[in-house]
C-alpha cells in the first residue's frame, strides 16, 4: 500500500499492483475458477420430493380440515421405529385409515347455519331427505326448511372423491405400503407418479358438474 500526500496536506493511499496480490494467493484463484461440484442424483432426489409434496398439497383442498393432519399425527406413534411391521401394527394402522376414510365420507353429510343475530352461533347438523337435523336437537333453535338443506346425489359424489382423494394419498406414504404392502412397493411407487395427478383431474371435472355449496365439519369459514 503506497500513501502519497497532496498540496493540501492530506494523505491518499493507493493499492499496489492487483496483479501482484494476485500472484501472493494463488489458492484463491484456483477456488475461483474450479467448477462447481454438480450431484444429478441428489438433485432428481429433491425434485421428486417437490412434486409428490405439491401433489399432496393440492390433493388436500378435496379433504376436510383436519383428517389429513389427524392421519399425520397419529401414525408415527402406529408405525413406531418402523424397523419391523407385525400383525398388531398392521392392525392397528387399517384401523386408522378406515377412521380417517369414514370422516372423509361423513364430513361431506354435514351443513351448518347462523343463528338469530344477537348471538350469531354456527350450528351444524347432518342432512337428510327432509332437511337439516342439528346433533343437538334440544337447543331451542329454529332450524331452517330450506330445500339446500336436505340430502343430495351430488352429496354422494363429493363424499366418494374425498375418500378417493384420501386413499391416493396415503397410497403414495412410504410408511404405509412398507407395512401393509411389502411385496407391491415397486407397483405401487410407478402407479403413484400419475394416479394422484388423475385423481385431481377427475375430481376437478365432477367438482365443475356438482358444486359443493355446503359449509359442514372441516370447512374452513362459513
Amino acid at each position: 500500500m503506497e500513501q502519497k500526500e497532496d498540496e493540501t496536506g492530506i494523505q491518499i493511499s493507493t493499492p499496489n499492483n492487483p496483479v501482484d496480490e494476485l500472484s501472493q494467493s494463488p489458492s484463491a484463484v484456483q477456488q475461483s475458477t474450479l467448477p462447481k461440484k454438480e450431484y444429478p442424483a441428489r438433485r432428481a432426489v429433491a425434485k421428486g420430493v417437490q412434486g409428490t409434496l405439491s401433489k399432496t398439497s393440492l390433493l388436500a383442498n378435496w379433504l376436510p380440515t383436519g383428517t389429513l393432519l389427524t392421519f399425520e399425527m397419529i401414525i408415527p406413534s402406529v408405525v413406531g421405529s418402523g424397523l419391523s411391521c407385525t400383525s398388531v401394527r398392521a392392525t392397528m394402522m387399517i384401523i386408522l385409515l378406515c377412521l380417517c376414510g369414514a370422516s372423509c365420507f361423513f364430513f361431506h353429510f354435514t351443513d351448518s347455519f347462523r343463528g338469530p343475530d344477537p348471538d350469531g352461533k354456527v350450528y351444524y347438523g347432518y342432512v337428510t331427505p327432509r332437511g337439516l337435523v342439528v346433533f343437538k336437537p334440544d337447543l331451542g333453535v329454529h332450524t331452517p326448511k330450506d330445500e339446500k338443506y336436505k340430502l343430495k346425489f351430488s352429496d354422494f359424489v363429493h363424499a366418494l372423491m374425498s375418500v378417493a382423494v384420501f386413499a391416493a394419498i396415503v397410497a403414495g406414504d412410504r410408511r404405509v405400503t412398507d407395512c401393509l404392502f411389502r411385496r407391491h412397493v415397486k407397483e405401487i411407487d410407478e402407479a403413484m407418479e400419475s394416479v394422484p395427478l388423475i385423481v385431481g383431474v377427475i375430481c376437478s371435472g365432477l367438482y365443475l358438474v356438482f358444486p359443493n355449496n355446503r359449509y359442514g365439519i372441516g370447512c374452513v369459514s362459513i
